[in-house]
């Protein structure tokens, strides 16, 4: 009934919640001598996986993509630090305020979702 959205937007949840950890870890560690910042990268990769599989027109390969789809965590190397650690506070509170907003809109657009189908459901 709901097809691939709800599946769609729980795997896009959780790329979300992970990215707040990183970026969580990442202030914490602000002023940690020779910690090096995390990303987490997932939109490019999951996109990609999602149209190759939509041009099969094969739902379940479609499923499949969003079951199988991960994200990607690295470091980054670059320092311009004495003391090697490579967090800029600034940044992070910037992506933290970014990541959490499309948190936000996407659990506001799961439950929009859910809603319609509750309403289409009761008018039957």
């Amino acid at each position: 009934m709901f097809g691939n959205t709800i599946s769609m937007a729980h795997k896009s949840l959780d790329f979300l919640w992970k990215q707040q950890e990183i970026i969580d870890l990442n202030i914490a560690n602000v002023n940690t001598p020779g910690y090096k910042c995390q990303s987490v990268s997932f939109e490019d990769i999951y996109r990609k996986r999602l149209i190759a599989a939509s041009k099969t027109k094969d739902n379940g390969k479609v499923r499949q993509a969003i079951n199988e789809a991960d994200c990607l965590v690295y470091s980054r190397d670059n320092s311009g630090r004495v003391d090697e650690n490579n967090v800029n506070a600034d940044v992070e509170n910037t992506k933290m305020a970014r990541t959490t907003l499309h948190y936000q809109y996407l659990i506001q657009s799961v439950t929009n979702d859910v809603k319609r189908y509750q309403t289409a459901i009761k008018a039957q």
